[in-house]
């Protein structure tokens, strides 16, 4: 195809076409290139220009509705006012001379201007008096706006001696520095109460006004013009008030007209500002809740990370020296009671029924650390008191002046040396079920202002979030420990079981010979020839000869059942086994009757020792409670503290709900709340944690010659010893059973270092160690010394009849120290006694069973102890040699004695 051009200066003329226009139009789309090289050869300038002035065709568009008009007020200059990035526009104000020359509503109008878009309250309030100032030719004025609630209204000084040519930052009063002026008092304070205009001629003749500022400054004050400023509904929300008219005049009435008509302005403008700070300050507290949310369903499996963003939250929310949050403890809910009350709930009327399980306190000045308070500093605290008050109550408080308030301790509130307490606001946090969960506590504000409403709404509002994010955190964790517990019950249920009917009825029909023929009451006793059965009928025989049975009604099925599913309960390990439980219980029956302590307690704590000894190690592993730590066990995640012993307590629970247990069954509400409470006591105080914390504290009060321990404290110390006391007994026994029972201990301890090195690859401490065991005579003593010598020999001196334990533990110590300072291994002529007494044991087991008299030790107790030394001393040493010795369920091990 070919195409012929001629160009003119006008137009361009096709020649002798051969194409429709539309296959030009076409064309020439598809080839823009070709009309560009086209101009540049033959386009003349006015055919350039022509082009150039043609405007490019535009496609319709569609609406765009966010372009409609919007208010003044934009989100974008909003949210700058908010963050504080308002850049303004600088008027030009004509100068005085302009301004007097103008007539009164052209004055007004310029007047009026200044303020008609002006929202920042600090800026219009100066602009105000300015303008104030020039209307009524004043030569300064002062402006105050009322602050408090209803009941307690003052005024505040915003801006304080403004003059026509003073900055906002000179005249500006900051909260530190504001001048307080209470409705009635003065001539400010008077006019704000009467809502009327005050025109004093001479200030000093007037009894209302105050020289005070006059004195500080040395400025005379002589003609006053006070006015109040209202909103639109007629309320009073300022103080306007000039002071000495130009050229020594007084203010007219005309004055008075002008002022009041210009404050009519004023009044909408001041409302506007205030309304819109309020805004302001409610956006910030709605950004604040957000995030403060955001972060709550955020951070929900750690409660004291939750509470620490809480904390810090509130802190800065509200700008405190200080902010505490207390946590309920839920045993308030979840105490223990007798099964036919066990739906009742029990109601907090006083703030002694208000316990605190944990407090996070937050303190800024001190390197905003947080501190979690111990249990007996929150018992004394008495910031925490007011927050049980606030528990008991179900209502905020707020303290302006906590030395003012008799209720919470009139005069000096010194938590410590380096912080005193002023003002507090205390807010109840409530959980979705409207329980209260805890406490929120700020005290004394960084301004030294006390709490104002707007502070009590803010943190009400806080602590309906901070209530939300602690429950759902709590019900976390509750769920986590509940599946821990599932997996330790399903673990238990495994394999353990109640008492079969048929093992119950054998001990019911058997006869029970006298605790005295069994040899109970003496601390010789030894459990190592009896066979199972014969252990049963002495658990019996203890609780029949205390009188425990009979006194508190147990059927004696009950009591039958019980104690077979205890026994039944302890599993098979080398030593905290069933045989160690019924040694105990035998030991406290002995310190109690023989050792003399019975006086001392009633029948319901004796019943709940004996108990308590009984169940003390139920459902022992073998392993202790760092292991458990260690390994992470189910065990560990239910306890923080005390593993083992709070899971033989639950165990213990347990059983006692079980159909057919309850040795408890006949108590009383209260007395069965008291028991299981002692019980628990009694348990967790088998803990040798426990026991160091309190040694000093038993040995402190047996100095002070403590015999009767009738105070609840000390009878609980003195229980929480006796347990100890039991629980080591067997370092008190004759040397032939303190040797064997020594080296049942050590196995259980290599088993568990044995576990360690193969399962955990770790190196276990020395006592647990097997390539040590030739070092158990030394440990032994370090044992002795630790822990056994101290407390026996408090008890010794707090009763005569306790001595011979004292005796048997410092003989076993002489031989374990005798046995430790021989370099060569040796072992005691009593090995092959050993041997000879185990065959026996297993061909009385096989054979029909008699209940026999304990045997005694060949050192006889009633020696002296010159003479019980010298007894062990004359035993002849023989060379180590290998002992087998047969444990629960046919295991045999090979163990080598020293």
């Amino acid at each position: 195809m070919k195409v012929s051009i001629k160009t003119t200066e006008m137009e361009t003329v096709m020649e002798e076409p051969k194409m429709s226009g539309n296959e030009v139009e076409q064309f020439l789309l598809n080839n823009t290139d070709f009309i560009v090289e086209h101009l540049k050869k033959h386009g003349t300038p006015t055919l350039i220009k022509k082009i150039s002035d043609i405007k490019p065709s535009t496609p319709r568009k569609m609406p765009m509705f966010n372009t409609a008009p919007r208010n003044s007020i934009t989100t974008s200059m909003f949210k700058r006012y908010v963050e504080g990035n308002i850049t303004r526009i600088k008027q030009e104000r004509k100068n005085m001379t302009e301004l007097r020359k103008m007539s009164e509503d052209e004055l007004f109008t310029e007047l009026i201007k200044d303020i008609a878009t002006e929202l920042d309250v600090n800026v219009l309030c100066h602009k105000i008096l300015q303008n104030v100032n020039i209307l009524t030719k004043s030569d300064r004025s002062s402006l105050f706006l009322v602050r408090g609630s209803k009941e307690n209204r003052h005024l505040v000084s915003k801006l304080f001696d403004v003059t026509e040519t003073s900055t906002l930052q000179e005249s500006l009063h900051t909260e530190e520095t504001e001048i307080k002026v209470p409705f009635g008092r003065g001539i400010a304070g008077y006019v704000a109460q009467a809502k009327d205009t005050v025109n004093i001629t001479e200030a000093y003749e007037d009894p209302r006004f105050n020289n005070d500022i006059d004195k500080k400054t040395g400025y005379k004050t002589m003609s006053i013009l006070c006015m109040p400023i209202s909103n639109y509904e007629g309320e009073v929300i300022g103080v306007a008030q000039i002071i000495n008219k130009a050229g020594n005049g007084i203010f007219t009435v005309e004055d008075e007209r002008l002022f009041e008509k210009y404050l009519t302005f004023c009044g909408i403008g001041l409302t506007n500002a205030q309304l819109f700070e309020m805004s302001v300050m409610e956006y910030k507290r709605n950004q604040m809740l957000l995030n403060l949310a955001r972060g709550v369903f955020t951070e929900q499996t750690n409660l004291d990370k939750l509470i620490k963003k809480i904390m810090l939250d509130a802190q800065g929310l509200l700008k405190c020296e200080r902010c505490s949050v207390y946590l309920i403890d839920d045993s308030l809910e979840g105490d223990y009671t007798h099964p036919d009350h066990e739906h009742e709930e029990k109601k907090i009327t006083s703030t002694q029924d208000v316990v605190f399980s944990k407090a996070f306190d937050l303190y800024p000045r001190d390197g905003g650390n947080f501190h979690v308070p111990s249990a007996a500093l929150l018992k004394t605290s008495r910031n925490a008191e007011i927050a049980r008050h606030v528990v008991v109550a179900a209502v905020p408080l707020n303290i302006a002046d906590i030395t003012q308030e008799n209720d919470y301790c009139k005069g000096a509130f010194d938590e410590d040396q380096n912080f005193k307490t002023k003002s507090v606001l205390c807010m109840p946090i409530y959980n979705s079920d409207k329980k209260i969960i805890g406490v929120t506590q700020l005290i004394n504000k960084i301004n030294g202002n006390p709490f104002n409403e707007s502070d009590a709404n803010t943190i009400e509002a806080f602590s309906i979030f901070t209530g939300l994010g602690i429950h759902n955190c709590q019900m976390y964790e509750n769920a986590c420990k509940l599946m821990a517990k599932q997996s330790v019950a399903l673990e238990v249920l495994s394999y353990h079981a109640t008492a079969q009917n048929d093992e119950t009825e054998k001990l019911m029909t058997c006869d029970i010979p006298p605790a005295e023929n069994l040899g109970l009451y003496t601390y010789e006793f030894n459990d190592l020839p009896m066979s199972e059965d014969e252990t049963l009928k002495s658990t019996i025989a203890m609780f029949r000869d205390s009188n425990i049975i009979k006194k508190f009604r147990i059927p004696y099925d009950v009591i039958c059942r019980w104690t077979c599913s205890v026994k039944k309960n302890y599993r098979p390990v080398t030593y905290h086994n069933w045989r160690h439980a019924f040694n105990v219980a035998q030991t406290m029956f002995t310190i109690l009757y023989t050792g003399g302590l019975i006086p001392l307690f009633d029948d319901l704590e004796v019943f709940a020792l004996l108990a308590g000894c009984l169940c003390h190690d139920l459902d022992h592993r073998g392993t202790n409670n760092a292991f458990q730590v260690k390994v992470e066990s189910p065990l560990a995640m239910l306890y923080s503290t005390s593993v083992m012993e709070h899971h033989h307590f639950d165990h213990c629970i347990m059983i006692l709900n079980s159909e057919g247990n309850n040795i408890f069954q006949s108590l009383s509400s209260e007395e069965y709340r008291k028991v299981i409470k002692m019980l628990e006591h009694a348990i967790l105080s088998t803990d040798l944690a426990l026991y160091f914390k309190k040694r000093g504290d038993f040995k402190m009060i047996v100095d002070q010659g403590e015999k009767e321990f009738q105070e609840p404290i000390k009878k609980d110390l003195l229980k929480a010893m006796m347990m100890t006391v039991c629980d080591v007994a067997a370092i008190t026994k004759p040397w032939e059973v303190q040797y064997e029972v020594a080296h049942l201990v050590a196995n259980e301890f290599f088993e568990q270092g044995d576990i360690e090195k193969t399962q955990l690859g770790e190196k276990p401490i020395a006592m647990m160690d097997r390539d040590k065991q030739d070092e158990l005579p030394k440990m032994q003593v370090g044992f002795i010394d630790a822990i056994c010598i101290p407390v026996y020999k408090m008890f010794a001196e707090l009763n005569p009849g306790l001595e011979p334990m004292f005796v048997g533990v410092t003989n076993n110590r002489n031989n374990w120290q005798a046995l430790a300072e021989d370099n060569e291994p040796k072992t005691t002529n009593m090995d092959k006694e050993k041997e000879k007494e185990k065959e026996e044991i297993k061909e009385e087991n096989d054979s029909p069973q008699t209940i026999k008299p304990p045997r005694t030790s060949k050192v006889k107790p009633d020696q002296p102890l010159t003479a019980r030394k010298s007894s062990i001393k004359s035993k002849q040493i023989t060379p180590q040699k290998k002992v087998v010795i047969k444990e629960p369920k046919g295991k045999t091990k090979i163990c080598t004695l020293m």
